[in-house]
């Protein structure tokens, strides 16, 4: 009778167990998805090894260069923004090959970014590390000293005249850093750029900066030859340029020009910056040209660097009506990076558990969320990374796994496959508002027979940033006059 009891008590458990957990799966919300178009990924893959912008109809030095702003306020501009797809071909013959390459800029970048975040923490002045005990001399600007400011690989180009008469170049595009620059005749040591390379006699507003001006005050790099100001900027990948710094005319086609802007006029440049002609930084720092021109705001949206279309970078335009906002948060310690209030991340529309307040700028310095558009991959604190990775592969079962590649260690073979549903990955802001990232935001191909990788990376850094991969085709907005970034989807 007690080993019937017991049985009956053991079947009775068992019933209410699997009611239970029934119930629970029907109350349980369905994770959400997005759906992956692996055809078209991949056909863009496999166009970007053939696309040659000398003969392609994709992309023309003849189009218009500057449109009007749509700025109610009259005082806004825009200017064309092109991948480095679309300005230069690609030496490599293998998707593959291109990804890896860009990974390993991506890479050098980010070091570069954290690095100048952990000096900045620690109360370390570029100038003391030096290779050597002796005083910088201005012979030593020849070659680079240290990995300085954070300009990177230079993935996206904007069209801006400089000089008087004006000449047009093609400039790097950079959030990342603030210090404006540009290649000089003569040139000691230059890399190939799609220009003609400036000229400083033949324009009647280059003006080099004395030694005692602010502007040579503000460079993190400078030294002093025949009172005349000279700057180095150097990077964490053995890049960098060398020369005169001095203010010339910048002007935005139809929109005017602005003179007096400060600038380095490289003479020595090396480094991953072919193509372009030099640099735009639009960083948070007093030489930035956002800083200089004393714009109120600015924005602009990534065409997916396989593309060879364009967008623009606009100025004074103010927020779209359907912003996901967020606020903008600056640093007391690093006045370049544009930090956002990121409170959290989800996978199939469940939260990601981690600890409250995990993404927060801390008053050392530390920690933060840091929006670049010249890094491509998320880096995220591996925390915040690996419960990301295992709820994003729990959420996938169905999908053939593979190997890793490079930075990436959750890829899926996709070869036989045209489309597939995947789980869905949002960001979550202070104030309550979240964006909603395409699956092609996250989910990427890194050769063209199949093979693709979710688009985050663990750092060991406090330092999280949201790289251009899941800004791609999302208007990214700053509004640094209410400090406020917006996100707005489809604004290209």
């Amino acid at each position: 009778m007690a080993t019937s009891s017991s049985s009956s008590k053991l079947s009775l458990f068992f019933l209410f167990s699997f009611l239970f957990a029934s119930t629970l799966a029907r109350n349980s919300p369905s994770p959400t998805t997005k759906i992956l178009d692996v055809l078209a990924s991949l056909k863009q893959a496999q166009h970007i090894l053939s696309f040659d912008p000398q003969i392609s109809n994709g992309f023309s030095k003849s189009q218009p260069l500057f449109v009007n702003s749509s700025s109610s306020s009259g005082s806004g501009f825009s200017i064309p923004l092109h991948s480095r797809g679309s300005l230069r071909k690609t030496h490599h013959v293998d998707y593959k090959n291109l990804v890896r390459s860009r990974l390993d800029r991506d890479s050098a970048r980010v070091n570069t970014l954290t690095t100048e975040v952990l000096l900045a923490v620690n109360g370390v002045r570029k100038t003391e590390l030096k290779p050597v005990v002796t005083e910088l001399e201005p012979e030593a600007l020849s070659t680079p000293v240290i990995s300085g400011t954070s300009q990177g690989s230079g993935e996206y180009f904007t069209r801006v005249g400089v000089g008087n008469p004006a000449k047009q170049f093609y400039m790097v595009l950079d959030t990342g850093s603030d210090v404006n620059w540009i290649q000089c005749e003569p040139c000691t040591d230059c890399y190939q750029q799609s220009d003609p390379i400036f000229d400083p006699s033949a324009s009647s507003t280059y003006s080099p900066v004395t030694c005692e001006s602010r502007q040579c005050s503000l460079l993190r790099q400078s030294a002093c030859r025949g009172g005349k100001c000279l700057y180095q900027v150097s990077y964490g990948d053995g890049s960098y340029t060398v020369g005169d710094f001095v203010t010339e005319t910048v002007s935005f086609g139809n929109s005017g020009d602005i003179k007096g802007v400060a600038m380095g006029c490289g003479h020595t440049n090396e480094g991953l910056f072919v193509a372009a002609a030099g640099l735009v930084g639009l960083g948070g720092g007093p030489l930035s040209l956002t800083s200089q021109i004393k714009a109120t705001s600015f924005s602009y949206c990534l065409v997916d660097r396989d593309s060879a279309g364009s967008s623009t970078l606009d100025f004074n335009s103010g927020l779209p009506a359907d912003s996901v906002v967020a606020p903008l948060i600056r640093s007391r310690k690093v006045d370049t990076f544009y930090y956002v209030g990121l409170t959290g991340l989800s996978v199939g529309g469940q939260p990601v558990q981690l600890p409250p307040g995990f993404f927060e700028l801390e008053q050392s310095g530390n920690g933060g969320v840091i929006v670049d558009c010249g890094t491509a991959i998320t880096r995220l604190q591996a925390e915040a990374y690996n419960a990301l990775r295992d709820a994003f592969v729990k959420l996938s079962p169905d999908l053939p796994t593979t190997g890793g590649v490079a930075l990436f260690d959750t890829c899926y073979d996709l070869s036989s496959r045209t489309s597939v549903r995947v789980p869905s990955v949002a960001f979550h802001f202070s104030g309550g508002m979240s964006l909603d990232l395409p699956a092609k935001n996250y989910l990427i191909p890194v050769d063209s027979s199949g093979t693709y990788c979710l688009a985050f990376a663990p750092t060991t850094s406090s330092l999280s940033i949201i790289g251009n991969v899941q800004q791609q085709g999302t208007r990214v907005s700053f509004d640094l006059a209410n400090n406020k970034v917006g996100f707005s989807p489809h604004k290209c």
